[in-house]
């Protein structure tokens, strides 16, 4: 499963849910594990600044936010790993790592536990989606630095749309492209009672739908705007138009850092907040060709 389905997964079950309830009212705390192992797993903030090095996990395959390119780990979060790195007088370490089958199990084998077999934890992980019902049901991470607000955009070709910019209504007769088993394509295939079906264009990737609409294969594409804007090109354009039927068009993109090292957590969320404060964020984003929305609420 992808990264794109795991924040899928993540959102629409709070866009899509009943009746709300009080913020994790209905959670009930799993028992304490009882003789549990003493090993230690990550390393503390003196820890890290003692040996010179902090580790990162970022998702592999996932421009623009982190993927290898020429032999290079490159990508938005690789650069805010290093600013943090830096922050911390520290050199930064990155190991891509492939989703799993839901977020949980990503937070468990790459921040609190450990993979079964092969790897070991990172001290941060790197883009990770926030929503506060889920992260009150992980105990055992702290969700800090939060860095971003990303949201749902639609890229278009202008000579299809020289007047108006498409909204999803237009995709009963226009095609449209996205990546497989994503937040667009559920929402596009769910719209108005599957009518827009048949004009879905499904790829492997984003940057496969944008790279689609360059060659003018479709005439639109939708998906995460910071993907759409990565592989815009002259003949395109984006825009962000309602979206009818779908509660959580946005959310907000942040790291995780295993619950025992509060201080490590404090320090990285620092060098965030500090990075989006005196602009070296901005310009990450703006390297990238990428909107920075910083979110609303830190």
């Amino acid at each position: 499963m992808t990264l794109r389905a795991i924040l899928l997964s993540l959102i629409m079950a709070v866009a899509f849910a009943g009746a709300a309830l009080a913020r994790c009212a209905d959670y009930v705390p799993q028992p304490k594990p009882q003789n549990a192992s003493r090993d230690i797993v990550g390393a503390d903030l003196d820890t890290i600044v003692e040996r010179g090095y902090i580790e990162f996990a970022a998702y592999e395959d996932f421009a623009p936010w982190s993927y290898e390119e020429g032999g290079k780990i490159k990508g938005v979060d690789i650069e805010i790993g290093r600013l943090i790195a830096e922050d911390l007088g520290v050199e930064p370490r990155f190991r891509l790592v492939a989703a799993g089958e839901n977020l949980q199990a990503d937070l468990r084998n790459w921040v609190w536990k450990g993979p079964i077999v092969g790897g070991r934890v990172a001290n941060v992980m790197l883009h990770i989606p926030y929503d506060s019902e889920f992260a009150c049901r992980v105990e055992q991470v702290v969700f800090t630095g939060r860095y971003h607000e990303e949201e749902v955009a639609i890229a278009f070709r202008r000579d299809a749309y020289p007047d108006d910019p498409p909204v999803p209504a237009y995709f009963r007769f226009d095609t449209v492209a996205v990546e497989n088993d994503s937040i667009a394509d559920f929402y596009l295939s769910a719209l108005a009672g599957g009518q827009l079906r048949a004009n879905i264009r499904r790829f492997p990737t984003t940057q496969d739908a944008m790279q689609a609409l360059a060659n003018a294969e479709v005439k639109a594409a939708m998906g995460p705007r910071a993907q759409l804007e990565f592989g815009l090109t002259d003949e395109l354009d984006i825009h962000t138009p309602p979206l009818p039927g779908f509660a959580v068009g946005k959310w907000v993109s942040g790291v995780a850092v295993h619950m025992a090292y509060r201080a490590l957590g404090y320090a990285v969320d620092d060098a965030i907040y500090s990075a989006m404060q005196d602009g070296r964020m901005e310009e990450i984003f703006t390297r990238y060709g990428l909107t920075h929305v910083v979110p609303k609420y830190r």
